[in-house]
C-alpha cells in the first residue's frame, strides 16, 4: 500500500469473528472504515440460523475452546458464562463486543460486497449489494472460512438423503432423523458432535461414523479442568520438540481411537486437528454408534467400504470441512485452490499490498485472540507505522511459516491453515511487529 500523510480509507468484508475485531482495532487507531455485511446481524458462523446462509451452528452447538482460551483480551467472557458456552452465548458476546466499541454504526447490514476490483490507479472499487461502487484505499477481507461446503466424492450413486453438515440444525431440520440408517461421514468436531445426538436411543435411529483418515479423540477436561488450559506451547524451544512430549504423553488422556473401536489414526497425535468430545468414546463404547472406516462406493442404498463390509443406509451426512472462497473477486485473480493460499503472516499477499487477509487459520488452541493479535497488525499498516517486507522475503517466510506450521500435519485441505497460536502471537508482537517498525523509519530516513 502506497504510504500517505492522509489515513486511508478501509472497507470490511463481512462483520463476523474477524471482522468485527478489525473494525474494532481500526477505530482504535482513528482509522475511517466501513464494514460491508450480507446479513442483517452480526456474528458470522455464530448467527445461528444466519439469513445469508453463511452460519455453520447447530441447535445443540458448544464451542469446544474454553471461555479461558476463547476470550479477547481486551473483552473478556462474562463471568457466569460456563466453560464452554453453547452458541447463543457466543453470539450474545459478540453483540456485547460490537456494542461496547460503537462498531455497529460502521456496519452496513444486507450489503454485502458483490464485486471488489483493483483500481489501476491504486485501492478497490467496491460495487456493493444495493449497486453502489465506492473507492477505498484498502481492503480487509474477513468474509470467514466455515461457509462453502466441501463433500467427499465417492464412486457410484447414494439414492437415499444426503446433505452436509452445514445445513443439519437439530434431528428434525432440515430432515427428519427418526428411525433412520444414518452414515454420518467425518470424524471432526461437527461429525462427532452430531453422530451423538442422533445415536440418542430415543431417536431410534442406526447410526454408522465412517472416518478415512480416523482421529485423536481429547477430553474437554483434564483433572476437573477445561483440558485447553494446560495446552500451552512455548515459542522458545523448537515446535517438534513439544510435540514429541506432548506425543509420549497422550496415552495419560485416552485419546487414541483404537480405544474406542475407531481404525488406527494414520498419523501421530498433533499430526492433524485432534478431535474434542466427552460423548463420543461413551457411544462408541456403548454400542450406539458403530464405528467404519473408509467408504469404497455407493450403490443405491447400499455402501461398501474399504474394509470388505457394507451396509444399507437411509441418510448419509457429509461432516467433511470447508472450502476457502472468495466470491466477490474475479476468477483467476485470488482464489485458494485446494485451501492453498500463500499470505505473509497468514494475511498479506506479496505482490497486493492494499490488501489484507483476516483469520483465515485454523489456530490451536483458539481462535479470538488469534484475530486480535491479527487485528493490532492491520491498524499499524493501515496508519504507517508498519511496513512490509520486500516481496521476496515474504515469499521465503512463507514458506519458512508454512513449514513450521504445517510441515508435519496430513496433507489434508483441513490442515492447509493450521497454526500454534501461542508461538504466532510471538511471533507478531515480539518480532514482526517491532521489525516493520523498524523498517518504516529506515524507508523515513531514505525519502
Amino acid at each position: 500500500m502506497t504510504q500517505t500523510t492522509r489515513t486511508p480509507t478501509v472497507a470490511v468484508i463481512g462483520a463476523g469473528i474477524s471482522g468485527l475485531t478489525s473494525a474494532k482495532m481500526l477505530a482504535d487507531y482513528g482509522v475511517p472504515f466501513t464494514v460491508f455485511e450480507t446479513s442483517d446481524r452480526v456474528g458470522g458462523n455464530w448467527a445461528f440460523g444466519n439469513p445469508n446462509g453463511h452460519s455453520s451452528a447447530y441447535r445443540s452447538l458448544h464451542i469446544d475452546t474454553s471461555k479461558h482460551r476463547l476470550s479477547f483480551k481486551d473483552f473478556p467472557m462474562p463471568e457466569d458464562y460456563p466453560d464452554f458456552p453453547h452458541h447463543t452465548q457466543i453470539k450474545a458476546y459478540l453483540d456485547s463486543y460490537c456494542d461496547a466499541f460503537g462498531l455497529r454504526e460502521h456496519i452496513e447490514f444486507e450489503n454485502g460486497v458483490q464485486h471488489a476490483a483493483k483500481d489501476p490507479a491504486g485501492g478497490w472499487d467496491i460495487t456493493d449489494q444495493r449497486g453502489a461502487t465506492r473507492h477505498f484505499d484498502l481492503l480487509v477481507v474477513a468474509n470467514g472460512h466455515h461457509w462453502d461446503p466441501r463433500t467427499a466424492q465417492f464412486p457410484g450413486e447414494f439414492t437415499g438423503t444426503s446433505f452436509h453438515s452445514h445445513h443439519y440444525i437439530d434431528p428434525q431440520t432440515p430432515h427428519d432423523l427418526s428411525g433412520k440408517r444414518i452414515l454420518v461421514v467425518g470424524l471432526g468436531n461437527s461429525a462427532a458432535d452430531i453422530a451423538v445426538e442422533l445415536s440418542s436411543k430415543s431417536l431410534q435411529n442406526e447410526v454408522t461414523l465412517s472416518t478415512r483418515s480416523s482421529a485423536w479423540i481429547v477430553p474437554k477436561y483434564v483433572y476437573g479442568l477445561p483440558a485447553d488450559k494446560y495446552f500451552v506451547t512455548s515459542p522458545h524451544v523448537p515446535l517438534h520438540w513439544q510435540r514429541w512430549v506432548i506425543q509420549k504423553m497422550q496415552f495419560m488422556t485416552g485419546s487414541n481411537p483404537e480405544l474406542y473401536g475407531l481404525p488406527k489414526a494414520n498419523h501421530k497425535f498433533f499430526e492433524a486437528h485432534p478431535t474434542q468430545s466427552v460423548e463420543l468414546p461413551l457411544r462408541l463404547g456403548s454400542g450406539d454408534i458403530t464405528p467404519k472406516g473408509n467408504v469404497a462406493r455407493l450403490d443405491g442404498r447400499t455402501v461398501h467400504f474399504e474394509d470388505g463390509t457394507s451396509g444399507e443406509f437411509d441418510v448419509i451426512v457429509y461432516a467433511t470441512g470447508y472450502n476457502i472462497t472468495f466470491p466477490f473477486f474475479d476468477p483467476g485473480f485470488i482464489s485458494a485452490p485446494g485451501n492453498h493460499i500463500r499470505l505473509f503472516k497468514r494475511m498479506f499477499k506479496p505482490d497486493v499490498d492494499d490488501l489484507v487477509f483476516m483469520g483465515f487459520a485454523q489456530a490451536t488452541p483458539t481462535l479470538f485472540p488469534f484475530v486480535e493479535a491479527q487485528a493490532r497488525l492491520l491498524a499499524a499498516y493501515a496508519v504507517g507505522r508498519y511496513t512490509l517486507p520486500d516481496p521476496a522475503e515474504m515469499e521465503r517466510v512463507i514458506d519458512a511459516d508454512q513449514q513450521l506450521y504445517t510441515g508435519h500435519v496430513l496433507d489434508r485441505p483441513r490442515h492447509t491453515q493450521q497454526l500454534d497460536y501461542f508461538v504466532y502471537e510471538h511471533d507478531l508482537r515480539v518480532k514482526e511487529l517491532p521489525a516493520g517498525v523498524a523498517r518504516t523509519g529506515r524507508r523515513a530516513v531514505h525519502a
